[in-house]
């Protein structure tokens, strides 16, 4: 066994609330690797409508790793949300048109970047994701949290602003997690592993990547 299709949009029999993501998204901008799943209380479709602001002219994008899990309502706000800060005013002007069109000549609204998450990530319910903001490998994100700044590797964050309750392991263990990216073995080697991968013992996986 190989473990689920990574192409079947619904990997769970009969259960229509959890998908594979990179099978459902159609906006070329958002990107997304295999077996990232998104569990959604009434449907799936609603992952795009939660990715706010993502307007065609700005360009930015969402990237997502590989093996991730996005709970409901988790929310990316993208780079068309921002407004100038330091203006007088923060009024968006130009927008309207009919003698206003011309208020930004000369000037640009505020782009902090891309959203990246990371592989292996837990994003809970309710989560809301800022723009530019990188979310390292192994992190969780706990539920109603608001990150407005990057977050570590395997660190778990919560809170509005979110900030870091604590490293899942020690610093020698993240830097041994890191050099290892299970996520890229091949599905073969990572379902031999999934006992392993699935317990704490760093020591079982040593020398299993190729």
């Amino acid at each position: 066994m190989t473990g689920p299709n990574k192409g079947k949009i619904f990997p769970l029999d009969n259960y229509d609330r959890l998908c594979f993501l990179k099978n459902v998204v159609k906006n070329p901008n958002i990107i997304v690797g295999d077996y990232t799943y998104y569990d959604d209380f009434e449907n799936v479709e609603n992952f795009e409508k939660n990715v706010k602001y993502h307007f065609d002219f700005v360009g930015d994008k969402l990237i997502i790793g590989k093996f991730c899990m996005i709970a409901s309502n988790v929310t990316f706000i993208m780079n068309g949300a921002n407004h100038l800060t330091n203006a007088v005013t923060t009024y968006p002007f130009a927008i309207f048109g009919n003698g206003w069109e011309n208020a930004m000549e000369g000037k640009t609204y505020p782009r902090k970047g891309d959203i990246n998450i990371g592989n292996d990530v837990w994003i809970g319910y309710n989560a809301t994701i800022m723009a530019g903001v990188t979310i390292g490998d192994g992190a969780i994100i706990a539920t109603n949290s608001t990150v407005i700044k990057d977050v570590e590797p395997y660190s778990i964050v919560g809170g509005n602003p979110a900030g870091e309750i604590k490293k899942r392991f020690s610093d020698d263990i993240i830097k041994q997690l890191s050099e290892l990216e299970w996520w890229n073995w091949d599905i073969e080697q990572i379902t031999r592993n999934i006992q392993n991968l699935t317990g704490n013992n760093i020591d079982s996986l040593r020398g299993r990547k190729q």
